[in-house]
Order: structure tokens, then C-alpha cells, then sequence
């Protein structure tokens, strides 16, 4: 399956907009909070369609994929698209993590990731 993968971006985003994805397309969101409190927040939301993982406990999808805010212990606004073999297809690290990552660029990736 494909996957677009978020390190805190934008679960409701993800979970409105990523309906015209396929439905073969795995959305993550991942992020520092514990995997309970994630939960709760989408509960809250109504976001139904993006598994919330944290990377609490060891940071290493934040080490691995470079998105760990080592002195704060978070993570940095990013998108990563992946194929189903789990090559990475597209990347985007967003700068000031007040600002939102280029959903529009992520959905066209992801959408031509699960069409190859």
C-alpha cells in the first residue's frame, strides 16, 4: 500500500482532502504525542481515515527521516510520500512549524505514487 506519512501534518487535511486518494493509500499521522491523547484529539475531530502513530517513546522515525527537534523533543512539519515498496517519492520539510506543508503537492504525489 502506499503511504503519505505526516510528522504533525495536518491529520484533518489528511483525512478530508486524502479521500480522493485511493483507497489502497495508507495515511499516518506521526507525531511526539502519546498514541492516547492522539486518539482522543481525533475522536474529538472527526478524523477517521488517518492512523495516528507517535514517536514518543524513542524518536526514531523523527532521527530516521530527519524531522526530530532534538532540544525540544518534537517533531518538525513534514510530508513523506512513499510507494509501495517504501521508496521515498516526495519530501517536504516545512521551516517555521507555524505554517502548514504544500497539501495540494503532497496529494499529487501520493496520487502518482499509487498510480506507478
Amino acid at each position: 500500500a502506499h503511504r503519505t506519512c505526516g510528522a504533525r501534518a495536518g491529520p484533518r487535511r489528511l483525512d478530508g482532502e486524502g479521500g480522493k486518494l485511493p483507497g489502497e493509500v495508507q495515511k499516518l499521522s506521526i507525531a511526539m504525542d502519546l498514541r492516547f491523547a492522539q486518539d482522543r484529539w481525533c475522536g474529538a475531530a472527526g478524523v477517521d481515515k488517518v492512523t495516528p502513530l507517535s514517536d514518543w517513546q524513542r524518536a526514531e522515525f523523527g532521527e530516521k527521516y530527519g524531522a526530530l527537534i532534538k532540544e525540544l523533543h518534537l517533531l518538525a512539519r513534514a510530508v513523506f510520500v512513499l510507494d509501495k515498496n517504501d521508496n521515498v517519492t516526495y519530501v517536504e520539510y516545512v521551516k517555521e512549524i507555524a505554517n502548514q506543508p504544500n497539501f495540494e503537492a503532497a496529494l499529487e504525489a501520493a496520487k502518482k505514487a499509487a498510480a506507478a
